[in-house]
């Protein structure tokens, strides 16, 4: 029986280290150590936290819905104040990106229990400002599901290990139930998001995200939700505009187009 310890592990709160069953992580310290996963980065969440989040685009970031509120308050965080550091790793990044727009998983609910409804929901995608378009980071693929037994990786940044990501290159799927996946991944605060890979052909590819973790059998394991038709529904509802909430132009205040001149001289307009 699972049993939910912590309902986030976003980075808000004490440190409690999980213990890896497979390969140990490995923090990714040089270029070299961290090519090819680049697109996973660090969403800083207004100064008061992080996540982890992937770029399965060059402008959309798929992450743990749970990461976009308030653990005090139970609110929606000012989206307008994420920002999403691509690859960053001691102190600098492959690019840094604000958001425009944020879809969260239609039968997400934020309070409340960790059950498995809560997890397998606990998606979110983030359309950034501007796109990623460079040589170096490369989106990821996603697939719908990884099958019990499975070996997979996890990519993350947490609370004890902020400033660069750290790779279990092996970790197994040890169940699949009601759309949660359930892993021996090694995470912990900050690792909400955190992209759950499997290698097919060579190739990554995004099978669950990181939500919270738990205890099986005495064990800890780590809690995602299971890809399925999300990633395609929650595109589609940037597309439609429908749950799509936008708060980055609303908090530009006295904006005023550029296409003339001012009397008196050049002024210049911060959001």
């Amino acid at each position: 029986m699972i049993r939910a310890i912590l309902s986030v592990l976003a980075f808000f709160s004490v440190v409690s280290t999980a213990c890896a069953e497979d390969s140990a992580l490995r923090r990714l310290n040089t270029g070299d150590e961290s090519r090819g996963w680049e697109a996973v980065g660090r969403l800083e969440l207004g100064g008061k936290g992080f996540c982890t989040g992937t770029l399965i685009a060059p402008d959309l970031v798929l992450t743990a819905a749970h990461c976009l509120f308030e653990p005090s308050t139970g609110q929606r965080v000012d989206f307008g104040s994420i920002e999403f550091l691509a690859g960053l790793r001691n102190g600098r990044a492959e690019a840094y990106r604000r958001v425009r727009r944020v879809v969260i998983h239609p039968s997400y609910r934020y309070e409340g229990d960790v059950t498995a409804e809560r997890v397998r929901n606990d998606l979110a995608l983030l359309q950034l400002l501007r796109p990623v378009q460079n040589t170096i980071v490369t989106p990821f693929e996603t697939a719908e599901q990884a099958d019990r037994g499975e070996s997979v990786s996890v990519v993350s940044y947490a609370l004890d290990r902020a400033a660069a990501p750290s790779l279990q290159n092996s970790c197994n799927v040890l169940q699949r139930t009601k759309g949660v996946l359930v892993t021996s991944c090694d995470v912990n605060f900050g690792s909400s998001g955190a992209p759950i890979f499997r290698v097919r052909n060579g190739q990554a590819q995004v099978v669950s995200v990181v939500s919270a973790k738990a205890e099986m059998g005495g064990k800890r394991v780590a809690l995602g939700a299971q890809l399925d038709g999300a990633v395609e529904l929650l595109k589609n509802q940037l597309v439609s505009g429908v749950g799509v909430t936008q708060d980055f132009m609303p908090r530009i205040k006295g904006a005023v187009p550029v296409t003339g001149r001012f009397p008196g001289g050049a002024k210049s307009v911060k959001p």
